[in-house]
């Protein structure tokens, strides 16, 4: 993976992405064992921030802490990038400070200007198509909750957003079953579902499409959901939660999945998506897995940068 950027997982064979779990499984032994790995010392990441954030930001630049670098938090307000100086410009001047650039942007469009005109590794921290970062974190949670991935079966009831096109292109070269309950009119992108259902081919995996969400959570082991209202989309917000009626998680809902369910949202949450029943119940494993952010950034990075 030396040299490569990450812009999203359909770039990357399952066994790639199995290595980016295994050493984010080991990065977290060494952290909770806080053990002196500094692998980065003497290099540099900046960070492009287009949108807020806590996890991604506190994730990242408190990993490569850890990891003996330097990560420098840019935003909007702290460089020239779309003021005095082109995304063009930016990314060759960032290329020849920096080891690897990592941007939270609105279109996914800048991120590949960024990998093409740069010469350094660029990582999506989330793009308004794709969040390979959290599903990379998901993934983990559900290997140590499960003790597997091969076999079991996601149900995502909501957007069709950047999460779940994350989800589509990565879940089925695992060998998992995803189940995707949204409204006609927010359905994921159509070139995403045609890698979806190729990849589901491939597997010999489920791919299911729905609007019923008890159809989608029906057996299902992990149940996910996220915002219904991304940044940017606020004057949409009464369309979509009229739209999104009958899609709140509860307990009621869970009574169709299988009898190890377990809940996942990347967080912040709002009580209209899932409620507290749910949220803060046992079986809701969101708390891991938003540490987890942490240990898959540290391993995107290193295997990126040829260091692990």
């Amino acid at each position: 993976m030396k040299g490569r950027s990450l812009l999203t997982l359909a770039d990357f064979s399952a066994a790639d992405i199995l290595a980016l779990l295994d050493l984010s499984d080991e990065l977290k032994h060494k952290m909770d064992k806080k053990e002196d790995y500094k692998p980065m010392n003497g290099y540099s990441a900046s960070m492009i921030f287009q949108k807020r954030s806590t996890r991604t930001r506190v994730s990242t630049e408190t990993g490569i802490s850890y990891l003996g670098g330097h990560a420098l938090f840019l935003g909007m307000d702290d460089i020239q990038l779309g003021k005095n100086e082109s995304l063009k410009d930016t990314a060759r001047v960032l290329s020849n400070f920096n080891d690897v650039i990592m941007a939270r942007v609105f279109g996914h469009e800048t991120l590949e200007v960024l990998s093409t005109e740069g010469t350094v590794p660029v990582v999506n921290l989330l793009s308004d198509k794709y969040h390979p970062l959290q599903i990379l974190a998901d993934l983990m949670t559900i290997r140590n909750e499960f003790g597997q991935l091969k076999g079991l079966t996601i149900a995502w009831v909501g957007d069709g957003n950047n999460v779940l096109h994350s989800f589509m292109v990565a879940v089925a070269k695992l060998g998992m079953n995803l189940h995707i309950a949204t409204p006609e009119e927010y359905r994921p992108a159509e070139d995403v579902m045609r890698i979806a259902r190729e990849e589901a081919k491939k597997a010999g995996t489920e791919l299911l499409v729905t609007s019923d969400p008890k159809k989608a959570v029906k057996d299902a082991n992990i149940v996910v959901t996220d915002t219904w209202i991304s940044m940017g989309q606020d004057d949409e917000y009464q369309a979509r939660i009229e739209a999104f009626q009958g899609y709140q998680v509860t307990m009621e809902l869970m009574a169709e999945a299988a009898d190890n369910w377990k809940f996942m949202h990347c967080l912040p949450r709002k009580e209209h998506e899932v409620n507290d029943e749910v949220f803060y119940s046992d079986r809701a494993i969101v708390w891991d897995e938003a540490e987890n952010r942490m240990y898959t950034v540290m391993a995107v990075v290193l295997k990126l940068l040829g260091l692990a």
